[in-house]
């Protein structure tokens, strides 16, 4: 099941995380977003034990996405050991998801 982080969680949920962390920065209005969400959910499901996925409504949560310079929705993220290691900008399919996962 996809995580819904906040600003509140951040820290704890993503940054201190022990395995790859993957954060779908989202809006409700946004319609790209809207598409990526069931593969972001499935992708969750299929994932678990082995990362952590979930999302972040840059609405509610403006200053985490302005930390890290999130211009454009969706934007997802993969964070390792607190790090940022990888980024892309824009509606994805699965299979680049999987693949940024591999990181």
């Amino acid at each position: 099941m996809e995580k819904k982080f906040t600003t509140e969680n951040f820290t704890t949920e993503v940054l201190n995380a022990d395995k790859p962390v993957l954060v779908d920065f989202y809006a409700d209005w946004c319609g790209p977003c809207r598409m990526m969400s069931p593969i972001v959910e499935q992708l969750a499901v299929d994932m678990e034990g082995k990362a952590i996925i979930g999302k972040l409504n840059i609405d509610d949560n403006e200053e985490i996405a302005m930390k890290y310079g999130v211009m454009n929705i969706p934007t997802l993220i993969l964070f390792k050991n607190g790090a940022e290691v990888n980024r892309i900008v824009g509606a994805q399919n699965r299979e680049v998801l999987e693949r940024m996962l591999q990181v």
